[in-house]
Order: structure tokens, then sequence, then C-alpha cells
């Protein structure tokens, strides 16, 4: 039954200044008013006429608004009664003198778990040493641009419609033929599983394969995107020691394995290859165990001396090494492709939940990718990136020597895209990080690698992406962040110079 009331509607008003338009500031008011229960329900609205002479609006501003409230129903509007409060059983919105509630909704554990472990975030307009980032500045985007254009134009089925959730199949091909050539991989194209970066690969394995308080043997120190997305998949994590020397395979510490997470092309962070011995060793491990290895292979493509050592799934014949790669760290990081390899018997039980978890790449990308392969230019981006990279690392351990040594030592490494800073104690990883990025330098610390064990203090430092003026001032601004605790070491004169390989002069200011 409608009720007739004297409503604050002479308290209403409407701002032309703004830039909302005026039937909405006025939908916004009513709607707020009726949720917040200060107009009851079956209360009759003012006229449009009567409510627009007093806003001094048009009416029709009016009518959009009470129509714009029917349609969300709020209102009800019938013939010859006016419009009216409609009956809300249920009111979203409580009024600001309502107390908010005592035990509001929470997290799972394992929602709780994965929020409170992200990845390390990068600080936007800084100088960028945090590893795994590669050099985009003389990424052929044109002819990225190219392809993409072409396969844009092309408009195929494969392209606009989800023909298999494991990705395109041109693209999975092309991984194929790449991994056997390149890597030492052995699959079918069937065996590739594309999504959207190596993160996403790691959770879906971790989702897929284990149930919660299975143990995974875990590197220490160990990637931490890895701990995060084993963590996520409900794991119970047991330290699998690593050093110069190798992976501690023998220690009696460690319990009975579901699942093996390795890094053994590039350790990380420690830049150690796994030698035969330990590879034989661990395939060994996982077969007396029936637990699966998960071989992250993230920038296995770079090795400065000798060949690309191959990968551990080449030397597996009990089919259970997954293998996983990304193109976030050959190509440019937001590209968000990447890929693992899945033992024959589980590719079909991956696609269908990649299915469920929605993590694949577009498909315009994908293609565009595996045009990329297949006509040389992947290949020939390797190449050129091998020969830079060796050359930036030379200079850049080179230079953190020359300026650096009275805090931390560096050594060149044989694989990857980054090399280790070992700290001089007493100084603290975490403490010089934050000092660097005051200084505009984005570092990572090398102790949130560890888990368990007391943690060794040394910083990251990503090269790949720095060209000659950035690197000399990165290396300027870690020694401004260094001094800023220690200022009396190693100060340079303001009209020093650098030499670099390249033959430029630039001045360390």
């Amino acid at each position: 039954m409608s009720r007739h009331s004297h409503l604050p509607f002479d308290a209403v008003t409407v701002d032309r200044s703004l830039k909302v338009r005026l039937d909405r500031q006025l939908y916004e008011i009513l709607r707020t008013y009726i949720l917040e229960g200060r107009i009851g329900a079956g209360t009759s609205l003012p006229a449009t006429r009567t409510l627009a002479q007093q806003l001094g609006v048009g009416r029709n501003t009016v009518v959009a608004a009470y129509d714009q409230l029917l349609a969300e129903g709020y209102v009800e509007a019938q013939s010859g009664s006016g419009t009216r409060v409609a009956l809300l059983l249920h009111s979203p919105i409580r009024s600001a003198k309502e107390p908010a509630p005592a035990d509001p909704p929470r997290l799972s554990r394992r929602g709780e778990l994965m929020a409170s472990r992200p990845q390390p975030p990068r600080s936007p307009g800084k100088l960028n040493l945090h590893p795994g980032f590669p050099e985009s500045a003389t990424f052929p985007f044109s002819t990225w641009a190219r392809l993409l254009a072409r396969n844009a134009r092309r408009r195929g089925e494969d392209i606009l419609a989800y023909q298999s959730f494991a990705g395109h199949w041109g693209l999975r091909e092309a991984i194929a033929e790449y991994l056997a050539v390149a890597r030492g991989v052995n699959c079918r194209p069937d065996q590739v599983i594309v999504v959207t970066g190596a993160q996403a690969a790691l959770d879906l394995a971790a989702r897929l394969l284990l149930d919660g308080g299975e143990t995974v043997w875990l590197e220490e120190p160990g990637y931490l995107g890895a701990r995060s997305a084993l963590l996520g998949g409900g794991a119970e994590l047991a330290p699998l020691r690593v050093h110069k020397g190798g992976w501690e395979l023998g220690d009696p510490g460690l319990p009975p394995p579901r699942m093996i997470y390795v890094t053994p092309s590039c350790q990380w962070p420690l830049g150690t290859i796994m030698g035969m011995d330990d590879r034989l060793r661990l395939l060994a491990i996982a077969e007396r165990h029936n637990a699966w290895i998960i071989e992250d292979d993230y920038d296995g493509e770079y090795r400065f001396r000798g060949k690309p050592v191959s990968a551990l799934h080449g030397l597996d014949h009990t089919q259970r090494v997954i293998y996983v790669g990304t193109f976030g760290k050959t190509l440019f990081s937001s590209l968000r492709i990447g890929f693992l390899v899945a033992p024959p018997r589980l590719a079909p039980a991956f696609e269908r939940a990649v299915s469920v978890t929605g993590q694949f790449a577009p498909l315009l990308l994908q293609a565009t990718l595996a045009d990329f392969i297949r006509e040389g230019y992947f290949a020939k981006h390797l190449k050129r990136m091998r020969r830079l990279y060796v050359r930036r690392q030379t200079e850049f351990v080179k230079l953190c020597r020359r300026e650096l040594s009275a805090w931390m030592d560096v050594s060149e490494n044989d694989a990857g895209m980054q090399i280790l800073g070992w700290l001089k104690p007493p100084l603290d990883d975490r403490a010089i990080a934050s000092a660097a990025l005051r200084h505009g330098v984005d570092v990572q610390p090398v102790s949130i690698n560890y888990q368990c064990d007391a943690p060794r203090q040394g910083l990251l430092l990503g090269f790949a992406g720095l060209g000659d003026r950035e690197m000399v001032r990165a290396v300027n601004g870690l020694r401004s962040a260094f001094q800023s605790f220690d200022p009396e070491k190693a100060s340079l004169s303001a009209d020093r110079r650098l030499d670099l390989s390249n033959g430029k002069k630039v001045a360390l200011t």
C-alpha cells in the first residue's frame, strides 16, 4: 500500500560542475536513500515534474533517473499510482550509524597462505635489476607486429574459437620441434600444454598432482614463486639443500616425496648446474618413491660457455618429469606465455584442468608466437641475445668488482640472466635493497629464497636488460645505497670515467 510522508527531498541537490551526468547523480542519491532505509518500501516518490522543478533540471533528467531505478528493481510503477519504492527483502548497504559485522567472512586457510606469499613486486620508474628480465630495446617488435597483424587479418577459426584449451596447435607443434633440437626434450605436440607463464604452469601442476599435506622437496635456497604455488596447492615442503657443489640428494632427513621441484640447468638462485650423476640419482629417487619431478627450465637457453646443457627431461625413461618453460625470459616479460610438457598419460588431464582454471593465453598471441618460431626469428633472436648477454655479464661483473668490492663479492655465471652478489657482514640484504630503491634501483635480496636455513645475505643482480648507460647508473645507485650504511668506504671522485667494451666513455657521477 502506497505511503505518503514528508521525505528529505529538500536536501537533494545535483551539482552541475561535476563530470557525472545529472540523471546519474539523482539516481545515486535516491538509490542510497532506498538502500539505507531512509525511504521505506511503498513510499511514493514525487512526480517527475515536481522534482524537476524543485531541482531546477529538465523533466527528462528525473525520468531517466526513475527509469534506471525501475530497471534495477528499486522502485515500482503502476498506472495511476505513480512511482513507489519496492519491497527489498535484503539490503546490501548498511547505514553509517550501524556497526560493522563483528566477524566478517575470512579467506580459506589456503587462501591466506596464497595471499601472504606474493611474488616480489617491481617498482615502476626505477632501474630494473630484478632477475629474469630480458633485453627489450633490441627485440624485433616490427617483425612481431607484422606477424601479429597478419594473423589478425586472417581471422581463422583456430584464432577466433578455442579448439583446444591446451593451446594453439601450431604453437604446440613449434614448441615440441624447438625443444627436441634445443633442449633435448622429446615429446609430441599433444603433450605440450600452453598456459599464461611459468607461474601458471607451476600452479596448475601443484593443484592437479598434489593432495593436501603431501610432501614436496623444494630446493633450499629455492625459487619463491615455486614455493608459493606449491603451498597454494596444499603441499608440505621439505628442504632439498643446494650449494655450489650440487644437490644434497642423500640427506637422511628428507621424508619420502610425492613431488620434487628442481632447476637443474641453472639453479635458482645460486646458478649451479646439476651434474649428470645428480640427474641420474634424482630420477632413480623419483622412481623409487613413485614421485613426480617438476623441472623448471626458466632460462636454460642462456649458457655462455659451451652449448646449453640438455634438459633433465631427456633422460627420463619412466615419464615422471614435467618440464616447465616460458617465453617471458626469452622474448619479453609481458607476453605471458609459458608451457609445460606433461607425460603422455597425464596430458589429457592437464588439458581438462586448464579448461577449468582458465589459464590459457590469447590465441592471437599464440599463433603469432608459432610463426615467430617457425619462420626462424626466435632462433635468430636467441643467438643475438646470447652474444649480448655474455658481453653484458662480463662488463657488469667488472664494474661491480671495481666499484662495489668494499661491500659485495660477485662472480660470473656460466648460465642465466643474473649474477649473485654476496654481501660482506654485517650488511643486511633487505636493508640494502630498500636503500637502493630510494636511490632509484630496484633489486632483489637473496635472503627471500631461503625457507628453512639461516639465509645468506646477498643481492640477485639481473643484468640482461641493462644498456651501457643504465648499467653505470645502476651501479652508481647501488654504491650510494651501500655508502648510506658505510659512507667512509670507496668514495669516488666526480670526474672518474668508466671504459665500456663498445668504446664509449660514460661518466660515473
